[in-house]
């Protein structure tokens, strides 16, 4: 027997609400109709997905598995009808692309006028997603691109890794600060008060790199932020600091709202690239996409 969408769909609803009732009420069925479904599909599979406590359901290690199967057939599904909609208005697309938030603003600053100039007609889609959820949105094809911190460690095998851009460090103050020369040493900022990010993730490993290389300990007085915005704000009117890549500060720099100062001692860069599923065909405008990112690499 093979398995029928249907059930596909029940079961993702059960995933997604944590409960047969819950999953029965989002579809507007009967709680037995869903629970037919479900067993339906167990013993298609010859397997259990979930198993049932108070609290709701915990997925099997064949529930986790197909899950993000089933995901990726509803991403599929969703993103094709999607793109024939678009064909018939002459759009390009869809194209999602996720990533952290430092890594995309590093990007989709740089590129997204060039390649909006030769693909003027397009539906692109952007998300704010920690390294490893990226990841994750790619293998269920919730995402066709991601834009992540790179270089820290050898990707898996089932992605593709194209490095675009390297950006040096520097450590960021208010525009009023003056207290601070033009180069510093990270060792010579223990007693300062800090902003870093939070997520554990490519980007906040190549900050603790920058530490560990400059035999600095990480600082204890600190603020955790994954938000650039909200990490700016708080540099910009404070004696707070943060470090940050140049291109992130850029606008800031030149308006005088921020400093950039240079990290003596450090020639650690920060890369940023694209990620993808490495069997898996793009779409025309996310290989657009790729090639044309692909000519602004400089790892």
């Amino acid at each position: 027997m093979r398995i029928d969408p249907r059930t596909l769909r029940l079961f993702l609803a059960v995933c997604r609400e944590g409960t047969i009732s819950g999953a029965a009420r989002a579809e507007h069925l009967s709680q037995p109709s869903v629970s037919v479904a479900i067993n339906q599909l167990e013993r298609v599979l010859q397997t259990s997905l979930f198993t049932r406590n108070r609290q709701g359901i915990e997925l099997t290690q064949a529930g986790v598995a197909l899950e993000m199967k089933a995901r990726a057939i509803e991403s599929l599904l969703i993103s094709a009808q999607e793109e024939i909609s678009l064909l018939a208005e002459d759009i390009g697309g869809p194209l999602t692309i996720g990533g952290t938030p430092g890594a995309l603003s590093t990007v989709m600053g740089q590129v997204i006028n060039g390649f909006s100039a030769l693909h003027p007609k397009f539906k692109l889609r952007i998300l704010e997603r920690p390294d490893t959820v990226t990841q994750d949105m790619l293998r269920s094809y919730e995402l066709d691109l991601g834009i992540v911190t790179s270089g820290m460690c050898e990707p898996s095998d089932d992605f593709h890794e194209q490095p675009i851009f390297t950006d040096p460090f520097s450590v960021i103050v208010s525009g009023s600060d003056s207290t601070l020369g033009d180069t510093v040493h990270l060792s010579n900022l223990k007693d300062k008060r800090w902003v870093l990010p939070d997520a554990v993730g490519g980007f906040r490993k190549q900050i603790d790199a920058l530490f560990i290389n400059s035999e600095t300990r990480l600082p204890a007085n600190v603020i955790l932020s994954d938000s650039i915005l909200t990490t700016k704000a708080i540099i910009k009117n404070s004696d707070y600091i943060t470090i940050l890549p140049n291109q992130l500060v850029q606008t800031e720099v030149q308006a005088g709202t921020l400093r950039a100062i240079s990290i003596e001692s450090i020639d650690f860069q920060r890369k940023v690239g694209l990620l993808w599923i490495a069997n898996r065909q793009l779409t025309p405008i996310a290989q657009a996409f790729v090639d044309y990112v692909g000519n602004f690499t400089n790892p």
